[in-house]
């Protein structure tokens, strides 16, 4: 089963100065400040100049971030990062047709730190595990599923004689998510500090990538997913100001 807080509890990390110049980036499109704008936002969230500056650098050296002409942008690697937490604050669906995308792992011989890996990617997919092995979810996402997964795994479109929603609650912990998205949605709403408030929606963004993102016929009555998007992407505004209030400075 897949969630992002065991128990439906929300988590909230205390953010380092890298978890805040990671979430600003991550947020602004294109995802590249300039030093002294990366700065001044950062010092926004109770971090000194020194302390920014200091992570900024060692951010660029461990691979993070990548100089500019002026400033720093995300590296190619958190690129893809990016557009996973896009996609999971505005995911792309269809209709469902009652179609379950399936893989069944073929790969034989791989070590541990491979099949967990595998396992981490096909959980980003929101493929759930209904037995080892085996991989599914409702075909309502659109999206392709890589390319490279063929060489690992054999892909079916299946029709389960189990009922869906049936299925579906025994693939991932619903009940959880959407205490824990409650939880968050009050606490964001409750915190008014700007540290408070990033601290807030770093864990709704991470809870988003729980999301299985499930026919509305599959879910829960009173499924927060959609509140939980709006809320972030509020606070994504809220942000995106504060990015362009400090680029209109002379």
């Amino acid at each position: 089963m897949n969630g992002s807080e065991a128990g439906g509890g929300a988590s909230l990390r205390p953010l380092s100065a890298r978890s805040v110049v990671l979430s600003l980036l991550l947020g602004t499109h294109p995802p590249e400040l300039p030093v002294r704008e990366l700065v001044r936002l950062v010092e926004g969230f109770d971090v000194g100049a020194s302390t920014a500056r200091a992570a900024l650098s060692r951010m660029a050296a461990a691979g993070d971030l990548a100089r500019t002409e002026s400033g720093y942008r995300l590296s190619e690697r958190l690129l893809e990062r990016q557009r996973r937490q896009d996609e999971a604050v505005h995911p792309h669906t269809r209709a469902w047709d009652g179609d379950w995308e399936t893989l069944v792992i073929t790969a034989t011989g791989r070590g541990p730190a491979e099949r967990a890996e595998l396992r981490t990617r096909l959980t980003a997919l929101r493929l759930a595990e209904l037995r080892e092995g085996v991989w599914l979810r409702p075909a309502n996402l659109r999206r392709p599923l890589p390319e490279e997964l063929d060489g690992v795994a054999e892909r079916l479109v299946t029709r389960p004689k189990r009922p869906a929603p049936e299925l579906a609650a025994c693939l991932w912990p619903l009940d959880a998510w959407s205490r824990t998205a409650r939880d968050l949605l009050t606490r964001g709403a409750a915190a008014r500090r700007p540290a408070d408030r990033l601290t807030a929606f770093a864990a709704v963004v991470r809870h988003l990538l729980a999301d299985p993102v499930l026919p509305a016929e599959l879910l829960p009555p009173d499924w927060p997913g959609a509140e939980l998007r709006e809320a972030y992407t509020e606070y994504q505004r809220e942000q995106s100001g504060r990015v362009r209030a400090g680029g209109t400075r002379t």
